[in-house]
């Protein structure tokens, strides 16, 4: 087994279980262990693999475990793969999971949708002593309009199914949690990350991001970003979006392959795309976008032909619209390009993921965003500038899954060295704040001094599983990216400690507000020490990391740098000002201007909540400090507590507060 299918081994014995792992790290055969030890050693009675499309269905295909030392095969029944049945998925399918419920044979698979119908149709008891193993779990939605999400509820309420969940995505793209909290605190968690995905890989040892921007029609910027030596999948924006050229899917397609060479021709057996270079090589093209059935359906089956699988020469470049993202399996991908921005943070983890298999000789991905500048001429403009910050937002989050995991812990006398951990050169020192690294584990431990540790064990869950969830939130909140990145007077604690301070209370309202300051600090600890790491590595110039232990060095330097690291300096570091360096190089200077000038035309107001929390903490500075914030301090945290204070008092003089 590879190292994360043995830890997801190691909690077979659980009855709901969570792994969160990255497109292409095993998840599917570490279920096809579990799942055949809760058959054979845990008396269920059968299993029912859960995939969200039906071209998915083809991961769980029979596998010759025995052949690699595991003590059984994974074998499904023709009949029981339901994602390779005819039919709707409403009607003879729903029938042949009754006809499955009844059986004594093992394992069947099917789609989220088939298995929605069959439980409507059957009802959750009937799935007694089953396992239901859901895949792409990030499709599920606490929200009641969401049919499989509700189903899953009643199962964990009733208590008598197993369910085993996995999912490539470290967050939803949307704001709505995938679990209820009480049905969250039921699972217990496998988590996998990035970099230990890197780590572990024989080749590929580096993944780059960037966003790039044009102006005019995308396709006239292909030739900029795209290298065609480079494996290369590119994902066309859709017909009805801002960055479309409105003259149709397929003419966007072959005027793609113009920009790249001239066209010869299509390969007859593989219904590829011939374009001749410039250097007068033949790239094949595989065209997904052009959904003609006879030439869409070659073109599919020649991708998947399984003996081209290890041919590194198969195909050059696929070109796609809705497809080749989730589940889409094709190692050699060195190069995931996306024009236009995408919506679901999920998707753009997902699209990245194609580009994260190992592969002989690939030892270098990279994902880029190429992007619509705002145009003063535009009247979308505004559309145009969100666009460009939740790219930014999309980046900063890539970049703290990427990183190595963090574990925070406060600075205190009695702190010392734990085993397995790397101090650098001059090892362990007692009289300073201590970063440690242990590269097995792909984890830090970092001492921070006045830091607050979580209480509650849904506290400490969120600060050791969720702080990326707590981040996606942070970075996705279109005020605090806009005062980020172009406020020149801004107060760093005004999004570090009031913004994220309030979606922490929002996103997490059972915990106490001693917890949630745990959780706020956490986060913030690791967006900001991130962001720092990145500008020690990036001080020498260029846009990305040089080695794979570039950002685990650019950390330790960081805290070698300040003084003392301590909650109340991470909490005046502005988590976006690093975003913004590289904006400005990767925008022309009058592209950035409009930008800026845009956002700056919205005044911000101090809302009543605002107001609230900077009373609060002027009511903790008066304990600390035996005295009130002034107005007049040289601090502008300070000063800017000392204006909350005085507003809140006006707002409470006005009855706002009342009314709330």
């Amino acid at each position: 087994m590879r190292p994360m299918q043995e830890r997801a081994y190691e909690k077979r014995g659980e009855q709901f279980l969570l792994i969160k792992s990255p497109p292409a790290s095993g998840k599917s055969r570490a279920l096809m262990f579990i799942a055949l030890d809760k058959l054979e050693h845990q008396g269920l009675k059968q299993a029912i693999i859960v995939v969200p499309e039906r071209s998915i269905g083809a991961s769980f295909n029979d596998e010759p475990l025995t052949k690699y030392g595991f003590w059984a095969d994974w074998y499904v029944k023709p009949q029981w793969n339901l994602c390779d049945a005819p039919g709707g998925e409403n009607g003879s399918k729903v029938k042949a999971v009754g006809a499955f419920l009844e059986s004594n044979d093992k394992v069947l698979v099917c789609t989220h949708a088939t298995f929605r119908f069959a439980v409507d149709e059957y009802g959750v008891e009937k799935f007694d002593d089953r396992l239901i193993a859901v895949d792409e779990f990030h499709h599920v939605s606490s929200n009641p309009d969401n049919k499989l999400g509700s189903h899953l509820g009643h199962f964990m309420a009733r208590e008598r199914a197993h369910i085993v969940a996995l999912t490539g995505s470290y967050f939803r793209g949307d704001a709505e949690a995938v679990l209820s909290p009480q049905d969250e605190e039921k699972f217990d968690t496998v988590t996998y990350t990035y970099y230990e995905q890197l780590n572990g890989y024989e080749y590929l040892k580096q993944l780059d991001m960037g966003y790039f921007f044009y102006s005019g029609s995308y396709i006239e910027d292909i030739p900029n970003v795209l290298d065609p030596s480079e494996k290369t999948i590119i994902h066309i924006p859709n017909v009805n979006s801002r960055e479309s050229t409105k003259r149709g899917k397929t003419t966007e397609v072959s005027e793609i392959m113009g920009a790249l060479g001239s066209w010869e021709g299509k390969d007859p057996a593989t219904g590829f795309d011939l374009v001749r270079l410039a250097d007068g090589r033949i790239l094949k093209v595989a065209d997904l976008v052009d959904d003609g059935p006879d030439r869409h359906a070659k073109v599919l089956a020649s991708l998947k032909d399984a003996s081209q699988k290890n041919n590194r020469d198969n195909v050059d470049i696929i070109i796609a619209l809705g497809m080749a993202k989730e589940g889409f399996d094709w190692i050699w991908c060195e190069h995931a390009l996306t024009i236009g921005y995408r919506s679901s943070l999920t998707e753009i983890v997902q699209i990245i993921g194609r580009a994260t298999r190992d592969a002989p000789g690939k030892l270098r991905a990279r994902f880029s965003n190429l992007i619509a500048a705002p145009d003063a001429s535009d009247e979308a403009v505004n559309e145009a500038v969100n666009d460009t910050l939740k790219a930014i937002a999309a980046s900063l989050l890539m970049e703290q899954v990427l990183a190595p995991r963090f574990e925070f812990k406060p600075k205190n006398p009695e702190s010392g060295p734990v085993t397995g951990y790397d101090y650098g050169e001059s090892g362990y020192d007692p009289g300073k704040c201590n970063v440690g690294f242990n590269e097995q584990t792909g984890r830090f431990q970092i001492e921070i001094k006045g830091l607050t540790q979580p209480k509650s064990e849904e506290a400490a869950r969120v600060c050791q599983e969720d702080l990326n969830e707590v981040i996606a939130a942070f970075v996705q909140d279109k005020t605090a990216v806009e005062q980020g990145l172009f406020n020149e007077d801004l107060v760093p604690e005004d999004l570090t400690v009031v913004r994220l301070g309030k979606i922490i209370k929002d996103k997490y309202p059972e915990l106490d507000s001693e917890d949630q300051e745990a959780v706020r600090q956490h986060a913030i600890a690791a967006l900001n020490i991130t962001q720092q790491a990145k500008k020690e590595v990036l001080g020498g110039g260029g846009t990305e990391p040089a080695a794979n232990t570039a950002l685990i060095d650019g950390v330790r330097r960081f805290a070698m740098d300040v003084r003392e690291l301590d909650v109340d300096l991470i909490d005046r570091i502005n988590p976006f000002g690093e975003a913004y360096a590289i904006l400005s190089k990767a925008m022309n200077e009058d592209n950035l201007k409009q930008v800026a000038a845009a956002i700056s035309a919205k005044k911000t107001k101090l809302t009543p909540e605002e107001a609230k929390e900077l009373a609060i903490r002027a009511v903790k500075f008066k304990k600390e400090r035996g005295r009130i914030p002034s107005i007049d301090s040289q601090d502008a945290w300070e000063r800017r507590m000392a204006e909350g204070a005085a507003a809140f008092v006006r707002y409470k003089d006005e009855g706002r507060y009342e009314r709330n």
